[in-house]
């Protein structure tokens, strides 16, 4: 009878870590390999109005960027109105502007146990001024490239290269 206490603490201790275990994601800085180490450095210019955003049912380390275009959730106009709102599934941080600059700064692999997703962070060029200097570009980029093994690239209808 005195073992079942210890047995059912040690039984739940065990389905929490499978459970930490299975949700985990291991984050890799990817800089150095062959397929993205020209990438850190290169600088560019947004081409249209952007928010900065958090999801609510996904957290990254860095405030995400993108429009309506590539997550629904988003409000179709950017409008500085709507920072500090919230919908059921994003919160409104901040909004980019067209023609602000910023460079990627570093390219980071994150692997869960469903996916695998390469991303930018990107770094705005006038930092001191930004409340978010720093953001994950997951949302403005080409992924399919990635299939190929190839490094994805920031789609031209959100940014273009400054050094064109």
């Amino acid at each position: 009878m005195k073992w079942i206490v210890p047995g059912v603490i040690l039984l739940l201790l065990l389905l929490a870590f499978f459970v930490y275990q299975r949700n985990s994601v291991k984050t890799e800085y990817v800089n150095g390999l062959p397929a993205y180490n020209a990438l850190p450095g290169r600088e560019y210019i947004f081409e249209q109005d952007c928010y900065v955003f958090k999801l609510k049912d996904h957290d990254t380390s860095w405030p995400l960027v993108g429009s309506h275009q590539t997550v629904a959730a988003l409000p179709a106009v950017v409008a500085a109105k709507a920072v500090g709102t919230e919908t059921p599934e994003v919160r409104l941080l901040d909004i980019v502007r067209t023609g602000d600059r910023f460079k990627i700064v570093s390219v980071r692999r994150d692997r869960g146990r469903t996916a695998t997703a390469v991303t930018f962070e990107i770094l705005f060029l006038d930092e001191e001024k930004r409340k978010y200097p720093r953001l994950d570009a997951y949302w403005i980029l080409d992924h399919s490239p990635e299939a190929r093994g190839e490094a994805p690239s920031i789609l031209r209808s959100y940014a273009v290269s400054a050094q064109e």
